[in-house]
């Protein structure tokens, strides 16, 4: 007798299940574009959660950019009311012709179901990405020469915008997924942009068919990720060590021993700074490779230096990396706001009528006639939180001039571990 080919669903459950870490949480949000892939993810979803008691609700993103977009969100809030799933769409129209807009369009698409996750109390997004998706983010980051960290490609867990976003079907095939809809009579649209050649990815996607005769498949890039993946959590954990040896943090600046930097391997140095830098400027991405070699360059010839937003010098054998004054010049918020996303003042005293914080700055250093008792750089000062009323300073506590005010970092030192680094 002929065995019976195992049904689509087979096996996908479990491989769902995994790719979740094994455990559903108590609330999971799904983004679903309409297509195949959150379309199978948001039934399968849907099966585990109803057994699990796991709340599940439904985000669609409409760009705006193409006609049927308004009618692809509404077909996912019909399926979406047919599971008795609450579905919101989240409408983005930013684009103003100008940057890559599939660029564009994707920080717009994290941002928009971010803020909708927040707003729901959903600390976690379930995402569509496959095994397919990633082999092209790995194709398409081979050829801009990326290096461990570019070919880990995506996570299978992340943070940003303050939600962890989980991608649990990294393992599985975009036609198993389209086998297993069409088997339980699921319906799915078609983007017809997945077959423009204008984007990157698709010319990815049709350059990855070609190399599947070489071995060069969506298998074997998948794999060369995981491989990386690997790699990456070395280098990380052998940059934790070097931290806890030779790093600390003072007065919201990274402070590095200079003699034990210097002697680190070359990619233990550029982690280091990658670090330091995404952790007092707060960006989501990392700098290209080549201006964080020159600035390491520079630091060993005993020159400053900037990047992202952030400055980097030399002095009496420590290195110093800080926020950049310039970046921070012109920021001003009502004294009880976080300052630079990450500086909150407080008192005990109440706070005066039109006080601000804003940058200390050459005025109000001036104004600090201890600011050298502190051992800190000059230029990193200029940088730091102050609290004025119009051009009056009322107090700078990291200069030496408290006047009972103080001020704490939002984001503590723990922090730094897992400043981004992503590409």
């Amino acid at each position: 007798m002929t065995k019976a080919a195992a049904p689509a669903s087979a096996g996908l459950a479990e491989k769902l299940m995994a790719g979740l870490g094994g455990a559903l949480p108590p609330c999971l949000g799904v983004a679903v574009s309409g297509g195949g892939d959150s379309m199978a993810l948001l039934s399968l979803l849907h099966r585990l959660c109803a057994s699990a008691g796991t709340d599940l609700e439904v985000a669609t993103v409409d760009h705006g950019l193409r006609p049927e977009a308004a009618a692809e969100a509404a077909f996912v809030a019909r399926h979406a009311a047919a599971l008795g799933l609450p579905h919101e769409t989240l409408r983005w129209r930013g684009w103003d012709g100008q940057g890559n807009l599939q660029n564009e369009a994707r920080q717009a698409r994290y941002r928009l179901i971010a803020e909708w996750a927040g707003r729901r109390d959903l600390p976690f997004v379930a995402l569509g990405h496959t095994a397919d998706d990633q082999a092209e983010t790995v194709l398409m980051r081979l050829a801009r020469r990326a290096g461990v960290d570019g070919l880990s490609a995506m996570a299978p867990r992340s943070r940003r915008h303050g939600i962890t976003w989980l991608r649990p079907l990294l393992s599985l095939r975009r036609e198993a997924l389209r086998d297993y809809l069409r088997e339980t009579g699921v319906e799915w649209v078609d983007d017809p942009s997945n077959d423009d050649l204008h984007y990157a990815r698709i010319q990815a996607r049709q350059t990855l068919a070609q190399l599947e005769p070489l071995g060069l498949d969506a298998e074997a890039l998948v794999e060369v990720a995981r491989n990386m993946a690997s790699a990456r959590a070395a280098l990380d954990h052998q940059t934790d060590r070097a931290a806890s040896e030779f790093l600390r943090i003072e007065a919201g600046a990274v402070v590095a021993e200079a003699e034990g930097f210097f002697a680190a391997p070359e990619e233990i140095r550029r982690r280091l700074i990658l670090r330091a830098l995404g952790w007092i400027s707060g960006r989501p991405y990392a700098p290209r490779r080549a201006p964080v070699a020159a600035l390491i360059a520079r630091l060993a010839e005993g020159q400053a230096a900037t990047l992202d937003g952030c400055q980097a010098l030399l002095r009496r054998g420590e290195i110093w990396i800080f926020r950049e004054y310039n970046a921070v010049a012109a920021h001003v918020v009502p004294a009880d706001h976080i300052w630079d996303s990450r500086w909150r003042a407080t008192s005990d005293a109440a706070t005066p009528a039109g006080a601000e914080l804003r940058a200390l700055g050459p005025q109000g250093l001036a104004q600090c006639p201890e600011w050298r008792d502190t051992g800190r750089p000059r230029a990193m000062l200029l940088s730091t939180p102050a609290l004025w009323q119009g051009d009056r300073l009322l107090a700078a506590p990291l200069a030496g001039l408290d006047e009972k005010w103080h001020v704490q970092l939002e984001r503590d030192a723990a922090w730094f571990k897992t400043a981004p680094l992503s590409h």
